[in-house]
């Protein structure tokens, strides 16, 4: 009789209609305590690392050029998918709470899905500023004006927005008569669309477009414009100048592969690999919303001159007061 009643309130808890119910690390929730501890450094680094960016570039008059602008627009799209991510999965693994409304599910889903495509599009706008900055240095200051820079930022808001509420409201008018036990931590869209017991047939077609043209067309773009930085300097540069460009983009180079290398693996694992063990999947979805806003101040802090300049600037600044 207590064995029914245990089952009965799992499997009431599942299906409530007013909530999601979160899954930490599948195998191993008897050692969350000792698996928020990497957690909670990685999302102190990320939120540290970005605050710091942000307070030297706004800190520093030198710095107030479009490259560093860019890379503070990636800082702040960086810590607001670290702050996204940030309160279910700490809590989850600390206090145990498993349920998110829905409300708040799908909040979640429209600013994690949307600070993601944010970072795709700063990105792009990056390798347009080091196309621009490398192949027509004559003009950089006239084609990237403040005002322009201005521009392509709400652009960017734009285009991410369009791409991720319409998903959200096609969602959210689907019944979720099936468990409501996700896979995941937070409120993913692929994890969420697989609990629809009607027909997705829109939204997956939706989903592809959204797919096609941000996570297919965004590399191809950045593709192309260091195919044409690379043509450019090995027609007309020296040795010297080639090294002093390549080594300019490197830092922009190392952040697409951070971000685009998980995210491609977690789309085709949601795909193609679906009957692969929770674990597979919830590795791969940490890595691809931890790795970028971990990893990016890190790379641009010791890639950078200006920027690890700024930071001991800030710090001994501090020290004086």
């Amino acid at each position: 009789v207590l064995h029914s009643s245990v089952m009965y309130k799992q499997n009431n808890t599942t299906q409530d209609p007013f909530y999601f119910i979160l899954t930490g690390i599948p195998g191993f929730e008897a050692f969350h305590i000792w698996i928020s501890i990497p957690f909670c450094c990685f999302y102190t680094i990320s939120i540290m690392g970005n605050t710091t960016i942000l307070a030297v570039i706004l800190r520093e008059p030198s710095l107030h050029q479009p490259m560093y602008l860019f890379l503070s627009m990636l800082a702040l799209t960086d810590l607001g998918l670290t702050l996204t991510t940030l309160p279910t999965v700490m809590q989850l693994l600390w206090f145990n709470i498993q349920k998110i409304t829905f409300e708040a599910c799908f909040a979640q889903f429209f600013f994690l899905h949307g600070f993601s495509f944010m970072e795709s599009s700063v990105l792009l706008a990056m390798s347009f500023d080091r196309y621009v900055a490398i192949c027509h240095p004559l003009h950089y200051a006239s084609i990237l004006t403040s005002k322009v820079i201005g521009r392509i930022g709400v652009a960017i808001i734009c285009r991410c927005v369009l791409a991720v509420l319409p998903s959200l409201l096609l969602l959210k008018r689907l019944p979720f008569c099936h468990s409501h036990l996700l896979s995941h931590s937070y409120c993913l869209h692929q994890d969420m669309i697989r609990l629809v017991c009607a027909d997705i047939q829109v939204n997956s077609w939706f989903a592809l477009v959204v797919v096609l043209l941000i996570i297919a067309v965004d590399p191809l773009l950045i593709v192309l414009s260091y195919a044409l930085i690379l043509r450019s300097i090995l027609g007309t540069a020296t040795w010297t100048e080639r090294l002093r460009a390549l080594n300019n983009c490197l830092s922009h180079f190392l952040a697409v592969l951070v971000l685009y290398v998980p995210m491609v693996s977690l789309s085709m694992t949601h795909r193609f690999a679906k009957h692969a063990p929770p674990l597979v999947h919830v590795a791969i979805a940490n890595i691809y919303l931890l790795a970028p806003p971990v990893m990016n101040p890190i790379i641009y802090s010791v890639k950078t001159k200006q920027i690890l300049q700024g930071i001991f600037h800030l710090l001994f600044q501090r020290k004086l007061q």
